[in-house]
């Protein structure tokens, strides 16, 4: 009969035998320029305004519990936030208009997380939208972090935008609204023109194009 156990040697081998070493997680996520942004280190230079204007078009505001056939995107949001922020004060610079406008450029990256999310998650989605945040605005020439005015502004104008989309999209009533958000100043036809929400591929199309007209301002 065939004896099964082991030699001296075959055993002294197996238990000297290291175990294959896991591969480290995959914290970078390509982009369909090509690029790998690295969560955790990102680099100004991999970070691509088409990249950006493309995953944010893609990205539903609300987590998609909005009216309408189209969902309302965090493009369009931007450009919304924007827009407000120019009402509050007409004269702003481009530096500062460009800011808001990417206030929200992490998410075409990690999502657009609901706030009662942020609220369970905690100071890790903060510090990691923080640093995607910090490069973008190095990637495109501008203060990093935001300058006090463009964060003011942003916070005041996204705040803004928040009631006015969860009112007319939402379904919050007014007095729900308030309590979250506050009362927004009273705001004239073009800013409520833009709560009707637009296909992807428009909501790109436009987004980069605000872009670029205040990107090449802002150029010696």
């Amino acid at each position: 009969m065939k004896d099964n156990a082991s030699s001296p040697p075959q055993a002294a081998a197996r238990k000297s035998a290291k175990p294959p070493r896991a591969k480290p997680p995959r914290v970078w996520q390509r982009m369909l320029s090509g690029r790998r942004l690295n969560l955790v280190d990102p680099s100004p230079l991999d970070i691509e305004v088409e990249d950006i204007a493309h995953g944010l078009a893609r990205v539903a505001r609300w987590n998609g519990q909005t009216l309408g056939d189209e969902a309302f995107s965090v493009a369009q949001h931007s450009l919304l936030v924007e827009a407000i922020a120019g009402t509050f004060q007409p004269e702003l610079g481009v530096k500062i208009r460009l800011a808001i406008l990417l206030h929200d450029a992490a998410e075409y990256v990690i999502g657009d997380m609901i706030s009662p999310f942020k609220t369970v998650v905690g100071g890790q989605y903060r510090e990691t939208e923080a640093r995607l945040i910090e490069a973008i605005l190095r990637r495109f020439g501008l203060p990093a972090p935001m300058a006090p005015l463009a964060a003011r502004l942003a916070k005041k104008a996204d705040q803004a935008a928040a009631y006015l989309e969860a009112t007319t999209l939402a379904g919050f009533t007014p007095g729900e609204a308030r309590d979250f958000f506050g009362t927004p100043p009273m705001l004239g036809r073009e800013i409520h023109a833009l709560l009707v929400a637009w296909p992807a591929k428009e909501a790109q199309k436009r987004f980069l194009a605000r872009f670029y007209h205040l990107y090449e301002q802002n150029q010696p």
